[in-house]
């Protein structure tokens, strides 16, 4: 059995809502840079002075949705690194809605001009020609279009706003669906090995394993056995 491909993450929290954006990098410096949401200038180069500083070669835009505050830099990023962008189609209307949303909490609107691939439920990304590689999860609910980024040889689950450390993604926004959600959390992650690392999109990480027999929404895993006592 070969061993694990190596992989380094670094998290950065930006804008209001605290977001985490996360920069994964493989042996080679190749790098993808997941769910971008720096707002500001002084948040913009501090992503670009540590992609400067460890040498890495951004080659992707991974977006798990479309909410406005995972956006916020994306264009200045793909122009910048000339470096594509995939999202799930299902998210389109999001972003037609994000300046709407960001308005609506006093934030100044995102630059959704960039275009995007369409990310599908099982497809494969990789960070530059080596051999790490994370598979797309499909999990709607909190949008349409969420997704997940799994590289189970690493045993690690990017999950965007699907899945926190106690708590699940909100369902109420535009897009959103609640049973869809459950749905997609209780058959595609909860199912993957317990010691995976969760990186969630806001708040701190967490594992499935913890998720499994402590996260108060996902009651079926948390009710305790009933036994015979006659």
């Amino acid at each position: 059995m070969g061993a694990a491909p190596q992989i380094n993450v670094k998290v950065f929290t930006f804008n209001p809502f605290r977001e985490n954006t996360y920069l994964v990098w493989d042996e080679e410096g190749s790098c993808a840079i997941i769910d971008p949401g720096c707002y500001d200038e002084e948040e913009c180069l501090r992503l670009r002075s540590y992609i400067s500083s460890e040498g890495l070669v951004p080659k992707a835009i991974w977006l798990t949705h479309g909410h406005f505050d995972h956006i916020f830099g994306v264009a200045d990023l793909a122009r910048e690194f000339s470096i594509p962008v995939f999202m799930s189609s299902e998210d389109k209307p999001i972003l037609e809605r994000d300046w709407s949303f960001a308005k609506g909490v006093g934030l100044d609107a995102p630059d959704v001009s960039f275009g995007f691939s369409g990310l599908e439920d099982g497809q494969v990304l990789h960070l530059g020609d080596g051999p790490v590689s994370f598979k797309v999860i499909a999990t709607p609910g909190h949008t349409q279009g969420g997704v997940c980024f799994y590289c189970e040889g690493c045993g690690l689950l990017f999950s965007g706003d699907t899945l926190f450390a106690g708590a699940i993604g909100r369902s109420d926004l535009f897009g959103g669906d609640y049973d869809k959600e459950i749905v997609a959390i209780m058959e595609k992650l909860m199912v993957l090995p317990g010691d995976v690392d969760v990186l969630p999109g806001h708040g701190p990480k967490t594992s499935i394993a913890a998720e499994r027999t402590s996260n108060p929404f996902l009651q079926p895993f948390n009710e305790p056995w009933e036994f015979e006592t006659d």
